[in-house]
């Protein structure tokens, strides 16, 4: 059994592409949830929309690849508007409730047969990320050699000798951007979280009513937080969606947002770095456990009559879904987490 492929593949995939999105996705929610205490089940609905407005700006109406962006991030804002109006003066649960219903609806949009002649319908879209990939500073047919670090064919080598990462020149630019998409998304939360602005938010999650009799306009405040974190998944909608050079309606249903909660629940809530490090930490478990099983199958050291490739994925999701259980049992703040700052108040 190759343990050395193993470890490298989960390793890549830790820091790789994939990973990214989850991260930035759990940053907004972490503002939202973590320390604001909004249930917004709808995350991936904010990411479709960003990823959408994208890709039907450029691929079916031609417009410019930045004009794009920007109708991604206006549509994520209305979207944060239509479900922030209605319910967020009410208790914590209507907004949930309204969110996870939101998703859902933009999901079925994207993928009705009648707009398919510009969305694609279920096929998805394509031809959108051709103008980002022009600005790829990393050459297709570079070959050099640096020490352990060599780049063959456009192929990013990091040689450490149990185990090595390798990148195309593509996942490198969805890497470096999405990279410095985080640290700037970072730097910007943990000024605001920890401004007069940010302990205002601490003190909606704490205590709604408490907040309110200090004169603080708890809906306004509340729908900032929902419409920064929206953005935020929007920004993830669109890494999301050039890293795959397509977007497809599927790719965003609530199990999308579901996976940005365990992000967000493994790493620590209502931490800065808590998205990033759950982000790191899960993609890594996940690919370990996957290409772990399936080197075990392929090897003999496992036999196909107790498990077979078909029934790896619903392992690893399995075995998955028992640790962040007992994660909750025994840590429920998470890695970096602090155990009160999951106790919200929800009346």
């Amino acid at each position: 059994m190759d343990w050395q492929f193993v470890f490298s593949q989960a390793l890549t995939q830790a820091i790789g592409p994939t990973m990214l999105v989850y991260a930035l996705g759990a940053i907004g929610l972490n503002l939202q949830f973590g320390y604001t205490g909004l249930l917004n089940f709808g995350q991936a609905a904010f990411a479709a929309v960003g990823a959408y407005g994208l890709a039907l700006s450029v691929a079916a109406f031609g417009l410019p690849f930045w004009l794009g962006i920007i109708i991604g991030l206006g549509a994520a804002v209305i979207l944060a508007l239509l479900m922030g109006i209605p319910t967020l003066r009410l208790r914590a649960d209507y907004l949930a409730i309204v969110t996870i219903a939101a998703a859902e609806i933009v999901r079925r949009l994207f993928r009705a047969t009648v707009w398919a002649e510009h969305t694609g319908g279920s096929d998805g879209m394509r031809e959108f990320s051709d103008p980002f990939f022009e600005l790829n500073p990393f050459p297709p047919d570079a070959t050099w050699t640096l020490g352990f670090i060599s780049m063959d064919s456009g192929r990013l080598i990091v040689d450490f000798g149990l185990f090595d990462l390798q990148y195309s020149n593509r996942d490198l630019w969805v890497m470096a951007v999405g990279w410095a998409l985080i640290a700037i998304f970072l730097g910007i939360l943990g000024l605001l979280v920890h401004s007069p602005w940010g302990r205002v938010l601490k003190g909606i999650r704490e205590d709604e009513e408490a907040v309110r009799s200090l004169g603080k306009n708890v809906f306004a405040y509340k729908m900032q937080a929902l419409v920064i974190g929206g953005l935020i998944g929007a920004v993830a909608g669109f890494v999301f969606a050039l890293a795959r050079a397509n977007v497809q309606p599927d790719a965003f249903s609530t199990d999308f947002t579901f996976y940005f909660y365990i992000v967000l629940i493994l790493g620590g809530a209502a931490r800065l770095f808590g998205p990033v490090l759950g982000a790191a930490l899960f993609w890594f478990l996940y690919n370990i456990f996957a290409q772990g099983l399936s080197e075990a199958i392929n090897s003999g050291l496992i036999s196909t009559d107790i498990i077979n490739q078909t029934q790896v994925g619903p392992l690893v999701f399995f075995l998955l879904g028992l640790g962040m259980v007992l994660l909750l049992i025994f840590r429920p703040q998470g890695i970096l987490g602090n155990r009160r700052e999951l106790m919200l108040d929800v009346r």
